[in-house]
């Protein structure tokens, strides 16, 4: 089983991040899970693939060229721990101010709770503040 969720996780980061495959999104993300750590708008948590598709357009349009690279993974139980390092070009102002056209670099940790072979549960913690402060919106 942690090998099969180890897979999941990686599987997650190259389809969804790398690859800007939308659909793995459903396949992948329970329908009632939820991504802690990630907000909408109003600042609730991330459910489903409903609330998480917002926010996967919004980053992929900022960053079209994302590489997300799993580091390390780590398995326990039904739970995954993975730590990333998340690499972009700044190219749209999806993210609230004009595009820099500044590369970014970023790490971040995602612990996530897998059942039925999707994602039931995330808590994510990157480290949005640094990408903030290499595109100088900070």
């Amino acid at each position: 089983m942690s090998n099969e969720n180890k897979a999941l996780i990686h599987r997650w980061f190259e389809e969804v991040w790398n690859k800007g495959r939308e659909e793995v999104i459903d396949e992948l993300f329970a329908a009632d899970g939820i991504a802690h750590g990630l907000a909408d708008e109003s600042g609730k948590a991330l459910r489903g693939g409903q609330d998480y598709k917002p926010f996967f357009h919004k980053f992929r349009s900022a960053f079209p060229n994302i590489q997300v690279v799993v580091e390390d993974t780590v398995a326990e139980g039904d739970k995954v721990a993975a730590r990333c390092t998340v690499r972009g070009q700044h190219q749209s102002d999806s993210l609230g101010f004009a595009a820099t056209g500044m590369a970014t670099e970023f790490t971040g940790i995602t612990i996530v709770r897998i059942e039925q072979g999707k994602i039931v549960e995330a808590w994510n913690n990157f480290d949005f503040m640094t990408m903030y402060k290499q595109l100088g919106a900070l």
